[in-house]
């Protein structure tokens, strides 16, 4: 019986020590991991996949990161699920910090957005103003594509129908509200042979996956309304005192250094630019 309890208290003991022997490494490596919430066009054109690395090797710390559209990406900063958002809805962007959710809002890169479809072009866009586009797209009652999912490029979007006083014709049979991610709800619109509004650099991607020969080809661009500006906003800890606002804090000098900045002007695919740098150091 001695034994035996001499055992269970020399087990008990051994658990004690290997729990005291792990907690300390184990709350490091959580220290050095920083979880964002991002847009899908960061994830998708494999943008974050070519700066993480980059950024792990120059500090030490793993960035983790969830892509979606930018209004749940700020849900879950307001929700205190991550540290640091990247996103690209500035009206939005601006609300959230004012509101206590975010500080330290830096922007970071832009590219912009343009309308695709067919290159048959059925509805006759190519090259008209984004108004016009968005009139005739209306009065002919093209197929269109919206993410309808509240993402940066879903406000912009709805931005752009009442900019060219037309309601948003979200009970329309021919506007498709997707509630996906850009590539996804480009490859729907190809599908149907209709048109959609998706930003530049997810659009390259879209290309590079076709061998540079989509179905889908850039009808407008070029307005300066349609500038596609991203910027990155650490979680206030006033809001979430988890936050890990030192860790978001090393991301957000690091990605708008001169560093960062320059992977950033060199990240291509088929020879073309996705993103513009413009942090001001």
């Amino acid at each position: 019986m001695k034994r035996h309890r001499l055992f269970v208290k020399l087990a008990v003991l051994a658990g004690v020590m290997l729990v005291v022997y792990l907690w300390p490494a184990s709350a490091g490596a959580e220290e050095n991991m920083l979880m964002m919430a991002t847009t899908t066009s960061t994830d998708n054109t494999g943008l974050l996949d070519y700066l993480a690395p980059k950024f792990k090797e120059a500090t030490g710390i793993e960035l983790k990161w969830t892509a979606t559209g930018t209004g749940k990406a700020l849900k879950l900063g307001e929700n205190c699920d991550v540290d640091i958002l990247m996103v690209h809805a500035p009206p939005a962007e601006k609300k959230f910090v004012a509101d206590g959710f975010g500080t330290d809002r830096r922007e970071i890169m832009y590219n912009d957005f343009v309308i695709i479809g067919p290159e048959s072009d059925a509805a006759d866009i190519k090259g008209k103003s984004i108004k016009d586009a968005f009139t005739i797209l209306k009065t002919k009652q093209a197929v269109f594509a919206s993410r309808g999912d509240n993402s940066g490029t879903h406000k912009k979007e709805l931005s752009l129908w009442k900019a060219a006083g037309l309601p948003v014709p979200e009970k329309e049979s021919w506007y498709i509200q997707t509630g996906q991610g850009m590539l996804a709800t480009i490859n729907i619109a190809a599908e149907r042979n209709g048109y959609t509004m998706t930003d530049r650099g997810t659009y390259i991607k879209y290309e590079d996956n076709l061998k540079g020969n989509p179905p889908l080809k850039i009808l407008v661009e070029g307005d300066a309304v349609l500038l596609n500006q991203y910027s990155v906003i650490a979680i206030d800890q006033k809001h979430c005192s988890q936050a890990k606002y030192d860790t978001a804090k090393q991301l957000i000098e690091w990605i708008t250094g001169p560093e960062a900045q320059q992977l950033i002007k060199e990240f291509k695919l088929l020879g073309k630019p996705l993103f513009t740098p413009n942090a001001k150091m």
